[in-house]
């Protein structure tokens, strides 16, 4: 094995630098993993278009003792060259990460919502990431690929865990009518995670077009057109009833009060997409009608990361979502198509490539 390897080294809004970089060594209870696949989203988008403000570089996480610049990707997979002779990993396992890292000890962890541990840190985010020919990762956040898939599917495990861990947080029951705004990648994700775990009736709104026609491929009862009166259509759409549950899954504006605004009285609101701007709530109605508004942030290890595997080894969803994989040269030309909304999919970057 070389002592060097090439990654994708942020410092600064547009900043991001291929730098040939030590190959890090693992720490007890870590594999080293050779990354085949490392995926980018909105939040590596926004921190390459607006700098460094969700994660300043200074200071990435006050437990993570990090600072300064940044190996990227919380989104890979790869394969096992040096195992944790404790954890159950070989030399050669195929392996899919959750990237994010809890202490297993706090209040949070206890009652296993590990994503809010209080020592939480997020490889890519916090820490140094995937987004490199070679990563230390924790062992406890590894889960084995099944044998049935690809590198190229198996990609896009971690966000669809966040997708899985949103469709739990929506509080969707067996039966319940569930609108989705929004029909991009992580509105997709929603939307496998609920049929995965609920019979439901599901419903996606976005603007016409291939986003759509997807989201029938993959399970969506109906799906609507974005208008300015989706809130008073979805009645129609729905013989007259409205939705128990509302996914707002676009981030766009004025989204999240019309997901208020569509919802049954004493149903429930998941907010999922972050809008640039702060929006206006209608609290009045938020009270008097007992309306659940709710969030949802990352994914719980144990319990998304397997589901996304069981789902991607079905295949239907990486066919549908996983693009070509790109050299790690081109990664800051696929973090502006994904700035500008010219992504359909996932962008997969090969590192190796």
């Amino acid at each position: 094995m070389p002592d060097t390897m090439n990654a994708a080294v942020y410092y600064g809004a547009r900043d991001i630098r291929i730098e040939e970089v030590p190959i890090p060594r693992p720490a007890p209870g870590e594999c080293l993993v050779k990354v085949t696949r490392s995926g980018i989203c909105g939040t590596d988008a926004s921190e390459w278009t607006a700098g460094p403000k969700t994660f300043p570089v200074e200071r990435r996480h006050p437990n993570s003792g990090h600072q300064g610049p940044l190996i990227l990707g919380h989104e890979f997979v790869g394969e096992v060259v040096e195992a944790d002779p404790q954890a159950g990993f070989a030399v050669g396992d195929r392996v899919a990460s959750g990237a994010g890292v809890w202490c297993g000890e706090c209040r949070r962890c206890k009652a296993g919502r590990t994503n809010q541990c209080v020592h939480y840190r997020t490889l890519g985010l916090n820490v140094h990431g995937g987004m490199a020919e070679y990563v230390a990762v924790p062992t406890k956040t590894l889960r084995t690929l099944p044998d049935e898939l690809s590198y190229d599917h198996a990609g896009l495990a971690q966000p669809l865990a966040v997708g899985i861990h949103a469709a739990r947080r929506s509080g969707a029951q067996h039966g319940d009518k569930v609108v989705i705004i929004g029909a991009g990648a992580i509105g997709s994700f929603v939307l496998a995670g609920l049929k995965h775990l609920f019979d439901v009736d599901a419903t996606v709104i976005d603007f016409p077009g291939r986003r759509l026609d997807r989201a029938v491929r993959l399970g969506a009862d109906r799906t609507l057109g974005a208008s300015p009166d989706v809130a008073t259509e979805i009645v129609d759409v729905l013989d007259g009833a409205r939705p128990d549950v509302v996914i707002e899954a676009s981030g766009a504006p004025n989204q999240l009060p019309t997901a208020l605004q569509m919802v049954t009285d004493g149903g429930r609101v998941l907010a999922v997409g972050i809008p640039k701007d702060k929006p206006a709530l209608d609290v009045h109605s938020l009270v008097f009608r007992e309306v659940t508004l709710d969030s949802t942030l990352a994914h719980v290890c144990d319990t998304d990361i397997p589901a996304a595997l069981d789902i991607l080894a079905e295949g239907v969803l990486g066919a549908e979502l996983a693009e070509t994989p790109v050299p790690l040269h081109r990664l800051g030309d696929e973090l502006d198509r994904l700035a500008g909304g010219k992504v359909e999919g996932k962008v997969l970057i090969g590192p190796a490539l």
